[in-house]
């Protein structure tokens, strides 16, 4: 019997899925056309069946908020891996810059010129991409987030890490740098504060840090542009006495706080912990000047939000997360780690 006729059902599971099947303003689709059925489930479009059974490649594209950041680069990598290894057509998309309206208007364009058989999104704002991650979803799309999670969205799984948990990892790591009985600011810095990757992120690493006798000053937002990025860290640590550490809440404000420590002379003086493993931060690492970074492995992350969804267009396999992890990167295993970008 066809899968044309049949309700797919998906189970969004793991320890970092979060989903739900929310009301949307969309409207809902026939089963004739693919889409919501009225019992709750997830119907295939005909379009990406007929290709299903013609034995056509997958057309699967990953949209990330801001391909023009380093962190892209091995996303892009895993993304390349999957396509190889499942003969599956990938391409990374986004908006540069990370414009959440752009990259919903470029995902619209796909929805509606029926150009995608499956669809994995990383978003800036996940309020923003809520609406389309439901037009695709009625639309019978398949449809995942990785490397920033939509919660409360139709996503029908999450690629990633788990942020929350992350940032009271990065908490925790940090109070055993400094010692049990640290005092001082930790001056925290996210180049999108108002990102609900960086706001979850920020959320356990202040949870985490709450018992402690360290006060949390931030989050400052320094932007994309590296230059920028480290103006802004320059001028706030010129207004800030009493810093034990400098907490990054992502690739690139780390780098721009790395930067300015060890330019001010402040190296071994200041601690600096952070996320990501690019170049840069290797090399900062390395100098001592940063003293851990927490990498979420992004390479899997491509890898896994292509083989997700080509195993359940293909093979039928319900989608469910894939905690890629975490793994603090340190000067003594920094030989054995894989640099991002």
């Amino acid at each position: 019997m066809s899968l044309r006729t049949t309700t797919r059902r998906f189970l969004a599971a793991g320890v970092l899925a979060a989903t739900a099947l929310a009301a949307s303003g969309c409207g809902m689709i026939t089963a004739e056309n693919g889409g919501s059925t009225a019992d709750g489930g997830f119907q295939l479009a005909d379009h990406i069946q007929d290709r299903i059974d013609d034995g056509q490649p997958m057309r699967i594209k990953l949209s990330y908020h801001d391909p023009s950041l380093a962190f892209a680069a091995p996303i892009s990598a895993g993304m390349e891996r999957a396509a190889d290894e499942f003969g599956a057509d990938v391409q990374l998309i986004g908006p540069t810059g990370g414009d959440a309206a752009k990259q919903v208007s470029e995902l619209q364009t796909l929805i509606q010129q029926k150009s995608v058989d499956g669809l994995a999104v990383s978003s800036s704002s996940s309020d923003a991409l809520k609406p389309v991650i439901a037009q695709a979803y009625n639309a019978g799309i398949p449809i995942v987030s990785f490397n920033t999670d939509n919660p409360d969205s139709e996503q029908m799984g999450f690629v990633g890490q788990d942020l929350r948990g992350s940032g009271a990892a990065e908490a925790e790591e940090l109070l055993n740098v400094l010692g049990p009985d640290a005092t001082g600011k930790v001056v925290v810095f996210s180049v999108d504060t108002g990102a609900g990757w960086s706001h979850d992120r920020f959320g356990g690493f202040e949870e985490a840090l709450a018992g402690s006798d360290l006060e949390v000053v931030g989050p400052v937002n320094v932007g994309n542009e590296p230059n920028a990025a480290y103006n802004t860290v320059e001028s706030t640590m010129s207004g800030q006495s009493g810093v034990a550490a400098i907490a990054g809440l992502d690739c690139c404000s780390t780098t721009a706080a790395a930067q300015w420590v060890q330019q001010s002379g402040n190296t071994g003086e200041i601690a600096v912990v952070g996320f990501d493993l690019l170049p840069a931060t290797a090399d900062y690492i390395d100098g001592g000047v940063i003293d851990f970074s927490i990498s979420q492995n992004p390479a899997e992350q491509g890898y896994q939000a292509v083989k997700v969804l080509h195993d359940f267009l293909v093979e039928g396999t319900e989608i469910s997360g894939v905690d890629t992890g975490s793994e603090f990167i340190t000067e003594e295993n920094l030989a054995d780690a894989t640099v991002e970008g």
